[in-house]
């Protein structure tokens, strides 16, 4: 049975920091392109960041230079550490495993930027 279990989202005060985890099981991790999106109130889905299997990364323009996504192939995990948070990063955050012709999501974990 697949699972990707996302952990980490909670509030934070604007130019804050906040760690995503997922931790993922039933599927041959190391083969997968990992990423994470995120979706705000009234908005659709949206990339904000993926790791290849060979560990290459891109990110949406919007956060660049501020979160960083890694993947660990031993643990079957994939991060995001989100620095220099600003309100409109507001959203629920969904770890996305991708291949083989399969696609596979978390369940989100809130995060909310605010004073």
């Amino acid at each position: 049975q697949v699972q990707l279990v996302e952990s980490g989202g909670g509030l934070v005060q604007p130019g804050g920091s906040l760690r995503l985890s997922c931790a993922a099981s039933g599927f041959t991790f190391r083969t997968y392109v990992m990423s994470w999106y995120r979706q705000a109130p009234g908005k659709a889905r949206e990339l904000v960041a993926r790791t290849s299997t060979s560990g290459t990364t891109d990110y949406a323009d919007s956060v660049k230079g501020r979160f960083t996504i890694s993947r660990d192939n031993a643990k079957n995990t994939v991060n995001m550490q989100m620095n220099s948070l600003k309100p409109e990063d507001t959203a629920v955050y969904y770890c996305q495993a991708w291949g083989r012709g399969y696609t596979y999501w978390g369940q989100g974990t809130q995060v909310t930027v605010s004073s």
